[in-house]
């Protein structure tokens, strides 16, 4: 335990120092992982499962099917689970007793003990049900759910062996988990916000390289070339990323900039010319947690030396509407109650806003309450109707459209940043994009 928060702390100096860049090796950052893992283990768990009423969970994977809960379970060294990998999590409140089993061959890491008699119960199974029924919980949640696929792990096969080796008595205690599931990846811990903020300055960081002289050729560099740059950068880095970025522009000519151009219509071979409002999507994945930005970019035209003041109206729009949404932010309000409300205030500023902001976390597209989709500005069923709650991450992500008479079209200003929410409030994790960045970057005169 030392050992490891010796790394901890070496990483968090790091922190302190400012060193952005700093990525910690493959064996470090297992270290840190798997402390973090342990503390969650030990001290947040048994508090959501007070919190959600459920007194034993249980968690079943097949290796290579695993369930999203159960994989982020698993020690740093494990891929994926094992054979037929059951977890059982069990809370006695009178007895002021938490279990950590594996109902496996062997120890998952550390922290979950194997608890398989194997000479006893030669059966998986029959060793699963006799730790259950000794245990006689109230309620057995399982990992099924009709809102959060992230809470829906539980395979066809394994529910059916499950519900036919069961008493009776004990099928009937046997509930979803949703809602602890759910509980569990969207709640931070203080370590992990410790970690965070660098998560986010690295992604900033590359943006800032990505979109600059360093990388673009006016005329010559194609938004696919950016693209590319961006996923190399990442890999020569030590990370990895959960979803292939994006880059596009938006220009002076006859084309709309919809949101299916953005997401998925986008020409590879796009190149890159003077006057063009660049657009990129990126996030990465370090530690198990994941950040998603969006931040733009102007090409200057020759003697251009600033911004086009419409294109500065435009983007103080859209980061209006980010001050709108977060200010909208109140513990158990629900997504749909934040997206109506965000949107209400902005068409009363005369604003044209689109919001479909998402949880973040050990996912991209994280669990907790969804907060409009970009196709759906209404109610979105079931992950709209979840509450928020404190101590959780949300990659806030928007546009605003502004008419540009010089364009003679609307354009879109797509931003989305990471922030926090706790007891405080909300708070941005490493600021936001204030200012569209320009390329070449403007440089003070030389001389008299």
């Amino acid at each position: 335990m030392f050992y490891r928060s010796f790394f901890l702390l070496s990483f968090l100096l790091l922190l302190i120092k400012g060193d952005a860049q700093q990525i910690l090796s493959p064996r470090e950052q297992a270290k840190v992982i798997d402390e973090i893992l342990a503390e969650r283990l030990d001290n947040l768990l048994p508090s959501l499962m007070k919190e959600t009423g459920i007194d034993l969970w249980l968690l079943i994977s097949e290796e290579y099917n695993e369930d999203p809960v159960l994989k982020t379970m698993l020690p740093a060294t494990w891929m994926s689970a094992r054979r037929t990998t059951m977890l059982v999590f069990y809370r006695n409140e009178k007895n002021n007793q938490f279990e950590k089993m594996a109902i496996a061959r062997y120890n998952v890491g550390e922290n979950i003990k194997a608890s398989w008699d194997m000479k006893r119960f030669p059966d998986q199974w029959e060793a699963l049900v006799n730790v259950i029924t000794t245990r006689n919980p109230q309620q057995i949640g399982i990992n099924i759910s009709e809102n959060f696929g992230h809470a829906n792990g539980l395979d066809h096969t394994s529910y059916t062996e499950l519900i036919k080796k069961l008493p009776a008595a004990f099928q009937k205690k046997v509930v979803s988990a949703e809602k602890l599931a759910v509980r569990w990846l969207e709640t931070r811990t203080e370590k992990e916000m410790q970690l965070y903020p660098q998560l986010v300055s690295i992604t900033h960081a590359i943006i800032d390289e990505g979109f600059s002289e360093k990388v673009i050729i006016p005329g010559v560099t194609t938004t696919d070339d950016v693209v590319w740059w961006f996923r190399k950068k990442i890999k020569d880095l030590g990370l990895d990323t959960w979803f292939h970025p994006s880059v596009a522009a938006q220009r002076s000519d006859s084309t709309s900039f919809e949101h299916l151009r953005s997401f998925s219509n986008r020409p590879n071979d796009d190149v890159i010319r003077p006057g063009d409002l660049l657009h990129v999507d990126i996030g990465i994945t370090y530690l198990r947690l994941n950040t998603d930005c969006q931040q733009h970019a102007y090409i200057l035209l020759p003697g251009e030396t600033k911004l086009p003041e419409n294109l500065e109206k435009a983007f103080a729009a859209a980061s209006k509407v980010q001050d709108i949404l977060t200010g909208q932010y109140k513990k158990g309000k629900t997504g749909n109650q934040i997206l109506a409300d965000a949107l209400a205030q902005s068409k009363a500023e005369n604003i044209q806003a689109t919001i479909y902001t998402h949880p973040l976390g050990y996912h991209g597209h994280a669990a907790g309450p969804t907060i409009g989709m970009w196709d759906n500005q209404g109610r979105v069923p079931g992950s709209g109707d979840y509450p928020l709650y404190e101590k959780t991450v949300y990659s806030i992500e928007l546009n605003a459209a502004t008419n540009l008479p010089e364009w003679k079209k609307s354009i879109r200003i797509m931003l989305e940043e990471d922030g926090y929410f706790d007891e405080k409030g909300f708070r941005y994790i490493n600021g936001r994009q204030k200012q569209i960045h320009l390329i070449p970057r403007p440089k003070a005169a030389i001389g008299q």
